[in-house]
């Protein structure tokens, strides 16, 4: 089955229009636009630190954390 005979998915977030439209393409072809998504998150944290200073990359690394956890305790286990 190739790529063009998917349908389509369909839901909430697919109708977003920016939003939408990325997460159509990443549903496709996530590993050819992996790349592009980590730029958009750079992105976006850089314009939330202008924006907001130092308490956004605060926020931002507090909410990594359980995301680190979460890494780190896959690693220990050999997952």
């Amino acid at each position: 089955m190739t790529d063009a005979s998917r349908p389509a998915p369909r839901g909430l977030v697919y109708s977003i229009p920016v939003i939408g439209w990325f997460a159509r393409d990443l549903a496709r072809d996530f590993k050819g636009n992996a790349p592009y998504l980590l730029v958009i998150l750079a992105t976006l944290l850089i314009l939330a630190i202008k924006t907001w200073g130092l308490v956004a990359l605060g926020l931002t690394a507090l909410a990594m954390v359980p995301v680190m956890f979460t890494i780190l305790i896959l690693i220990t286990v050999g997952k």
